[in-house]
């Protein structure tokens, strides 16, 4: 969850320092693969999860890749803890970060749908007087620019510390309040600009609308109605992975040692970026919202319609981003990063469905476009 550079769900600053690199000789093939894939040279997807060990620095890489039929791969590099050496868990839970915002715009649609919200609303109708900063006035901004990143609100996270939140509960409020402190960042409708502010106001208007606690709708709603068994929002105070995970780690700052972050409070990224899941779950994710099984068509494809988002050609709808691929065509998706991971993936219109995930944010671009570009040839074979 970051600036405009981390469109997709980073939080804060990119960094340019090289990342030092990770000296790792365990790799791994999913088990799914046929036989003969290990026997004779890795696949492409292999070959790019073992690169992001060798060469980007990643402690792990996972990735789960889903074709046309249903039919699943997973896939691991590198090894699951560095003061262990131990191997990385298969589909093995991580921190989501920004996909999480997909989760939460689903709820808001779908209530738009239940006709309890309205996306050109004001969001003062819904939280009244609590939107007000130099600049700012929910009485302007509609619950659509919220999701679609286009109210102009300033982002709380880029004014937090890793090291000074990391064993810190915070509440939506006090996020929202670090936010509010800040002028402005544009007028509201007036340009796309990424802001962890909106989804945190998104989450506070679903708790007004349904008198019920985020976690609870989101649990109700989405994972428990479309079988996520390895998805869930962390209650307040829990601060470590349920089920099999590899360790994360986190630089800070960005040219500094790698140093295990896995522990952790979640609650900064809350409505933004509180989930954990695998990426097998986030496909299964994906792959239903786009079917339809999650949304009436009428707001699936409010979510679908896209404004631009940078100039790499993401382009942002309502808590669903899509990106071009290499061999035509797009894959709709979001992204996520949480300090010790970041994860990447979507899903095509023709059903094919692929998420990765490393132990570590990177902190350069160019490892940044590796884990794009192993999505890339995860999805066009």
């Amino acid at each position: 969850m970051r600036t405009q550079t981390r469109q997709q769900g980073g939080r804060r600053r990119r960094a340019v320092s090289a990342a030092t690199v990770v000296a790792i000789g365990v790799m791994t093939l999913g088990v799914l693969a046929p036989p003969a894939a290990s026997a004779a040279r890795p696949d492409a997807v292999q070959q790019s999860l073992n690169a992001l060990v060798r060469d980007d620095g990643m402690p792990a890489a996972l990735a789960s890749v889903q074709d046309r039929d249903g039919r699943t791969r997973t896939y691991t590099a590198g090894v699951g803890d560095l003061a262990s050496g131990s191997k990385v868990p298969r589909d093995g839970q991580v921190r989501i970060g920004s996909n999480t915002k997909a989760f939460t715009a689903v709820v808001i649609l779908q209530l738009v749908g239940e006709g309890k919200i309205g996306l050109d609303t004001m969001v003062d109708t819904y939280l009244p007087g609590l939107v007000r900063g130099e600049g700012i006035d929910g009485r302007h901004i509609t619950v659509r620019q919220l999701l679609q990143h286009t109210s102009g609100l300033p982002d709380y996270g880029v004014h937090v510390d890793d090291d000074e939140i990391r064993n810190r509960y915070l509440e939506p409020r006090e996020l929202l309040d670090i936010a509010l402190r800040y002028k402005a960042d544009a007028a509201p409708g007036e340009t796309w600009g990424y802001s962890n502010t909106n989804y945190v106001l998104a989450g506070l208007i679903v708790q007004k609308v349904t008198g019920r606690p985020l976690a609870e709708e989101m649990d109700r709603r989405i994972i428990k109605r479309i079988g996520l068994r390895h998805t869930y929002f962390p209650a307040p105070g829990e601060m470590t992975i349920r089920e099999p995970h590899p360790r994360g780690y986190h630089r800070n700052p960005a040219d500094g040692p790698l140093r295990d972050f896995t522990e952790m409070d979640p609650s900064w990224g809350w409505a933004a970026g509180q989930l954990i899941s695998t990426n097998s779950d986030l496909n299964r994710f994906f792959t239903a919202l786009l079917a339809g099984r999650l949304l009436p068509a009428a707001q699936l494809a409010e979510m679908r319609t896209t404004v631009p988002a940078g100039t790499s050609g993401l382009r942002y709808g309502l808590g669903l981003t899509s990106r071009p691929l290499s061999c035509g065509g797009v894959y709709w998706g979001h992204g996520g990063d949480i300090a010790g991971y970041e994860t990447r993936g979507g899903v095509t219109d023709d059903g094919r469905a692929a998420n990765v995930a490393v132990t570590s944010i990177p902190t350069d671009d160019a490892a940044a476009q590796h884990v794009k570009d192993a999505v890339d040839r995860a999805l066009c074979g």
